[in-house]
């Protein structure tokens, strides 16, 4: 696995909240930037304090990842930290910027993902892209077929932001079969906003990964349908296509600031998922499953100069 400070086994990498931000600005979330270096390591030492070692934060290019950041912040938590190369949707970025990075995004990804972010910083351990609700549009296309052709280059996984948990389908059809993205290298983000345990199930069974986040805003309708929705998951035999994620996205909802923040996915969603579904099962949603999901064989990784 490829962490800020460098690869590890991924057996080393420990509890992992598997989709969370530290750092995220977009003028889709005016006033609510998560742009604070000391709240950030405040909430990465309350993480590691419940029992956490390791954070993916899904920030991708241009939406203020603060990337020379990380590091330090990795050494004096000891909690393990995976950054995102990636695109969002079109509507957190400027025209310009979009115009300026379009043209070579599959080079951008690799670049970021080989040699560093902006070159010289940490390099990117994941691909972050994103849906829109019950589609994909041209920016999505875009960006996914860039995000295959560096899956191809260089092995990382690639994660996807399913607009209110919609369109997974869509998405495997594209970069799995479109795209020939093998299926265990996606990860399909936010499913619980959208409980439909037939769209679950398919796109287990097509063999992606499962992400079931956002318990850290613990504003979601669909939140008290979890339990059930892993069990059904776990019952038909995929146990080991879940992944569990804070989600935190607002400076409103970090605990420093009073809200549930990274803590909470273990503090209280551990323990009401625990009482459920049993805690040999919920560690390996936590443990296991995001060691395989996020896992790459970086040394066949090309040497890349942008």
């Amino acid at each position: 696995m490829r962490t800020v400070l460098g690869d590890i086994a991924p057996a080393d990498l420990g509890i992992c909240d598997a989709h969370d931000h530290l750092f995220l600005r977009s003028p889709q979330l005016p006033g609510q930037e998560l742009d604070d270096t000391e709240a950030a390591a405040a909430e990465l030492s309350t993480f590691r304090a419940a029992g956490g070692a390791a954070v993916i934060q899904w920030t991708p290019y241009g939406m203020g990842r603060r990337a020379a950041e990380l590091p330090r912040l990795a050494r004096e938590s000891g909690v393990r930290i995976v950054a995102a190369t990636g695109l969002h949707q079109a509507a957190h970025y400027s025209p310009e910027l979009l115009a300026r990075v379009g043209a070579d995004l599959a080079g951008l990804f690799v670049g970021e993902l080989t040699e560093g972010i902006g070159g010289t910083g940490p390099r990117a351990g994941m691909i972050k892209v994103a849906g829109g609700f019950h589609g994909l549009d041209r920016h999505a296309r875009h960006t996914m077929t860039a995000a295959a052709e560096a899956q191809r280059a260089t092995g990382a996984a690639i994660g996807v932001h399913l607009e209110l948990g919609t369109g997974a389908l869509d998405v495997l059809d594209l970069l799995c079969g479109t795209l020939t993205v093998p299926p265990d290298r996606v990860i399909l983000g936010h499913l619980n906003r959208s409980p439909d345990l037939v769209v679950h199930r398919a796109a287990a069974g097509a063999g992606a990964y499962l992400a079931f986040d956002g318990p850290s805003r613990a504003h979601h309708a669909t939140d008290w349908r979890l339990p059930e929705a892993l069990a059904a998951l776990a019952d038909a035999g995929f146990a080991d296509r879940i992944l569990l994620g804070g989600d935190t996205t607002t400076a409103g909802a970090r605990s420093v600031n009073g809200g549930p923040g990274m803590p909470y996915l273990l503090r209280r969603h551990r323990e009401r998922l625990v009482r459920t579904l049993g805690a040999d099962l919920v560690a390996r949603f936590l443990t296991a499953n995001p060691a395989r999901a996020f896992a790459a064989d970086w040394a066949r990784a090309p040497h890349h100069s942008r």
